[in-house]
């Protein structure tokens, strides 16, 4: 029987298991895993105890996992992960669709026709609650959460943090620096993007800067066609920002989850500087995208 073959009777297994105990209201542990406490290269890993069926590990430090973003972290281990890298929903697709703009014409697989980004503001304010809840579970005391956002929604975003024991840190801005010129005689261009950094019950978390003074300001172009060789994310994030965060919020060899991984840009970033990634993303397709990336680092 190959590695993955196993894998998958294993995943499947536990996703029996698990829907036993939810079906029974009296039984309400659901196994939870450190990811990184054992060796998973072994060719029998998938029958160590210690190690999650529901995700796979595709490189020597890299585990990702294909599912709903608060099922596969209910399952990781409470104080296993150093920092939260990660790119949610914005949940503007219904908004930018009714302004009759011609997005759809301007790029293929455009983000709010993508269908994964028009939820109800309260299931989506719902969904994030969720991920704050989990991710301040799976970090360890003083890890740091950065993800990037819509300027429109970083009122919410920062309320359902700190509700969830998160100590907000700032909120910086992600310069492109070849943007499209979409409308440019019309109106600004779009160059910016918002990002928010976090710390998990703390005030101060890693933080290497080298003394030197860190402006809240990052420019970087937009994704390169050679990190979309394998595929293409309608907000794909370049690796330079990626590895910009990783750098200085991380050490090497700390664990870095990305909840909502897509084409798994964190976990390239991961690879490139020895972190180790945990990675969780519910589309199939970008699922394959991210893993391929991972498995051919040379040609990201």
């Amino acid at each position: 029987m190959s590695k993955i073959d196993n894998y998958e009777i294993q995943a499947k297994n536990f996703n029996t298991m698990e829907s036993n105990l939810l079906e029974e209201p009296s039984l309400k542990y659901i196994p939870r895993f450190n990811l990184f406490n054992t060796s998973f290269e072994s060719e029998n890993f998938v029958e160590n105890n210690n190690i999650n069926p529901l995700f796979e590990p595709i490189t020597k430090s890299s585990l990702i996992g294909m599912g709903d973003c608060e099922k596969l972290m209910g399952t990781i281990e409470d104080k296993s992960v150093d920092l939260i890298l990660t790119d949610p929903p914005f949940n503007l697709g219904s908004f930018m669709r009714k302004r009759g703009t011609n997005l759809v014409k301007m790029r293929e697989n455009q983000f709010s026709y993508a269908g994964w980004d028009d939820l109800e503001y309260e299931e989506w304010v719902s969904k994030m609650d969720a991920f704050f809840r989990h991710s301040n579970r799976v970090l360890r005391k003083k890890g740091s959460l950065v993800l990037f956002m819509s300027l429109m929604k970083i009122e919410t975003i920062i309320q359902l943090a700190e509700k969830n024991n998160f100590y907000y840190k700032t909120v910086g801005i992600w310069h492109k620096t070849n943007p499209m010129p979409r409308n440019m005689n019309l109106q600004f261009i779009n160059s910016t993007e918002a990002w928010i950094y976090f710390i998990n019950e703390g005030t101060t978390g890693t933080f290497n800067n080298d003394s030197k003074a860190l402006h809240d300001f990052v420019e970087t172009s937009l994704t390169t066609q050679n990190e979309k060789r394998f595929g293409k994310h309608p907000t794909q994030k370049p690796i330079k920002i990626l590895n910009h965060f990783t750098e200085i919020l991380s050490n090497e060899n700390d664990v870095i989850c990305d909840p909502f991984m897509g084409s798994g840009s964190t976990g390239v970033s991961c690879e490139m500087l020895n972190r180790k990634f945990i990675g969780i993303e519910l589309n199939e397709d970008y699922y394959n995208i991210a893993k391929n990336r991972m498995q051919n680092i040379t040609t990201v």
